[in-house]
């Protein structure tokens, strides 16, 4: 499948790159062409500095960038790439998960470089720490919202595709799979008693989920009124989901989808979102299910344990308000003259 960007404007060790990360590292599409990007912004910075452009003009957006070649590159030190992340913070506002897929853009691309290619004896982004950030609880529906989002679906009859529509939202709510992942199920990764389903994560791996009685009920229901009808069995396209042009769905389709009902459930002012279905599932799972924290980061999909185990410290808040809910918290001693409690600690 081809890029979205056209990568004839980018300068040759940057395609090389490009194809590296698909080819050999098994990015995907998406993944590749957010690394062509930033690094397109990187050295439209560098650019612009020099030839006197403000960074925050028309004019910058531009900039060619075909010029750039091995000597320029070998021109490039640290200090160059600390001042593009202020000026990606300060100037274009970016949060720290923009700054930091920017510097991981970076980073993997001269150590392809110096590596891979040998174009480069020393890596100047080599020592270049990642922004930090602060760690945030994940957010998620609470298990009334979301049988009351299901319910809002499930009585949508008016909708022409309220047996897909639930299907979906049931499969975040219960599976916790990401939106690329749902968007790119085909017939062929159903198994035959729906048991399970085959989806393609992060780096084009694939990894098995297996389904529950809700998840085939409602897939069921759709496969056979719907998508497995006389009408539509024999489509091009053997994709799970379809749109209303009976072709692959869309991450926006799906999105939209997925923001009407959480707007007709009264949901909408809490900025839910497609991912926070996927909290939900995550942390449902972990918190009513006893799940082994090992076992959910495989149904996740996460590569390393401590994604996953963001989701454990939901739990603790949990147990904060499991203790502020104790008919007994509210018998407090009301005297006037009760002192205040104080912890001596050591120095």
């Amino acid at each position: 499948m081809p890029y979205k960007v056209n990568v004839e404007e980018f300068p040759q060790l940057v395609r090389e790159f490009a194809s590296y990360k698909t080819a050999i590292q098994g990015c995907s599409q998406k993944t590749t062409e957010e690394y062509l990007l930033d690094l397109r912004t990187f050295f439209r910075y560098l650019l612009a500095r020099e030839r006197g452009i403000d960074p925050d003009s028309e004019e910058f957006c531009e900039i060619d960038i075909r010029s750039v070649d091995v000597e320029y590159i070998k021109s490039i030190t640290a200090d160059k790439i600390y001042d593009f992340l202020l000026y990606t913070g300060n100037v274009r506002k970016n949060m720290w998960a923009s700054k930091a897929r920017k510097l991981s853009a970076i980073k993997g691309f001269f150590k392809f470089l110096t590596v891979k290619r040998g174009y480069l004896e020393e890596n100047p982004a080599a020592n270049i720490e990642s922004p930090k950030h602060k760690k945030t609880l994940p957010k998620f529906l609470s298990l009334e919202e979301s049988k009351m989002l299901l319910d809002v679906v499930r009585n949508d009859t008016e909708s022409k595709s309220r047996l897909r529509d639930l299907c979906m939202i049931t499969l975040f709510l219960n599976c916790g799979m990401r939106l690329s992942e749902l968007v790119g199920i085909s017939i062929n990764d159903l198994d035959r008693e729906l048991k399970y389903v085959r989806v393609v994560g992060k780096g084009s791996k694939e990894r098995i989920i297996y389904l529950n009685d809700a998840c085939r009920s409602v897939l069921a229901d759709y496969l056979i009124n719907v998508r497995l009808t006389e009408r539509n069995k024999n489509l091009s396209d053997k994709a799970v989901f379809l749109s209303n042009r009976d072709r692959r769905i869309s991450n926006k389709t799906v999105q939209a989808t997925v923001y009407k009902y959480l707007d007709i459930a009264g949901l909408g002012s809490k900025h839910y979102s497609v991912h926070k279905l996927r909290h939900t599932a995550a942390t449902l799972m972990y918190q009513s299910g006893n799940v082994d924290i090992r076992v959910l980061k495989d149904i996740l999909g996460h590569e390393q344990l401590n994604t996953t185990q963001i989701y454990t410290h939901v739990s603790d808040v949990n147990m904060m308000n499991a203790m502020a809910q104790n008919p007994l918290a509210e018998l407090t001693d009301t005297r006037a003259d009760k002192p205040e409690p104080k912890v001596e600690t050591e120095q």
